[in-house]
């Protein structure tokens, strides 16, 4: 079987604070959306301008430095993919709820222009790597 590829890069601003929570086994996973605004020319030569909203969702290590870093308002880049789940509510109705699962973030304010790039991966120590 082929794979697929299913990988998201945005840049954009947090339009709300983000917000954590805690699966009942214990796991953090934190909730923020970006906005990411592409603007473009017409052929009347009129500007023009648009905004997509990403409903972002970081998971373990990530989640916890999201929440202790961001704020409405800041700038990232997120990197991950997409991923689309669905609920019924209590009227019996079917939800769908499409989030990019980040996998990478990287503070790109330009107060915290030293401020590290995060990820969900483990970054391995030193003496670990192979040379």
């Amino acid at each position: 079987m082929s794979r697929g590829l299913n990988k998201v890069m945005v840049i954009g601003n947090l339009g709300r604070d983000p917000e954590m929570r805690y699966t009942p086994s214990g796991k953090p996973v934190t909730h923020f959306p970006v906005a990411t605004t592409r603007m473009w020319v017409t052929s009347d030569g009129e500007r023009r301008e648009a905004t997509e909203w990403f409903n972002v969702v970081a998971w373990g290590n990530l989640a916890e430095i999201c929440n202790q870093y961001l704020r409405k308002g800041s700038r990232v880049y997120v990197e991950g993919h997409l991923q689309t789940r669905s609920w019924e509510d209590a009227e019996g109705r079917r939800h769908y709820r499409t989030e990019l699962v980040a996998t990478e973030m990287i503070i790109l304010d330009q107060h915290r222009s030293s401020a590290p790039s995060y990820s969900d991966r483990d970054i391995p120590e030193e003496d670990d790597l192979a040379f």
